[in-house]
C-alpha cells in the first residue's frame, strides 16, 4: 500500500473539502435519501462553521501528492471524547486501506484513547472497518429512515 499522510486543511482548502465531500457522499444520499444529515446535502456554509469552531480539525488524506479523501477531527482537548466527524474516502480510491491508515495517523496526532463516532449500521463495510480499528458498539440507535439507522461506537 502506498504512504498515507494526513495534510492540515487551510481556510483556503475549503471550497475543496466542500466539493470533495458531495460527491463522496452522493451515492449514500442517493441510497438512503437522508437529506437532512447526509454531508453529501450539506452547503458549504456548514463546512465553514465547522472548520471555525476552535477543536476542529480537517485533514486531507494524501496518497502520492493526491488528496483521496477528508477526515474531520473534534478535539476539546478536555474529558470529552475526541470525534472523528465525517471520514470519507473518495469513490476511486476506496478498498486501498487509506481509511485505516488515516485513523491510525489521527490517533497518533491526538491520542489512542477516548474516541467515538457514528455511522450507518445498513453499511457493513465501516462497521468492519471500524470493530477492526478497535471502536466497540454502544448500544445506542437512532432510526433516520426506513432504511437506514444510525449506530453508535467508541474507543477507549
Amino acid at each position: 500500500m502506498a504512504t498515507v499522510s494526513l495534510k492540515t486543511a487551510t481556510r483556503e482548502d475549503l471550497q475543496a473539502i466542500w466539493e470533495m465531500q458531495i460527491k463522496a457522499f452522493s451515492e449514500l444520499l442517493d441510497k438512503y435519501q437522508d437529506y437532512d444529515m447526509s454531508p453529501g446535502a450539506e452547503g458549504l456554509e456548514k463546512i465553514i462553521a465547522r472548520y471555525k469552531q476552535p477543536w476542529t480539525v480537517y485533514y486531507f488524506i494524501v496518497v502520492e501528492n493526491e488528496n483521496v479523501g477528508v477526515i474531520r477531527v473534534i478535539d476539546k482537548k478536555d474529558t470529552s471524547r475526541k470525534r472523528i466527524s465525517p471520514i470519507w474516502i473518495m469513490p476511486e480510491y476506496r478498498n486501498k486501506g487509506y481509511a485505516q491508515a488515516a485513523i491510525s495517523a489521527v490517533e497518533k496526532i491526538h491520542g489512542c484513547h477516548h474516541w467515538c463516532l457514528d455511522t450507518i449500521l445498513q453499511e457493513a463495510g465501516n462497521l468492519h472497518l471500524y470493530e477492526k480499528m478497535g471502536y466497540h458498539l454502544t448500544g445506542r440507535m437512532d432510526k433516520i429512515n426506513d432504511c437506514m439507522d444510525i449506530v453508535f461506537y467508541e474507543k477507549d
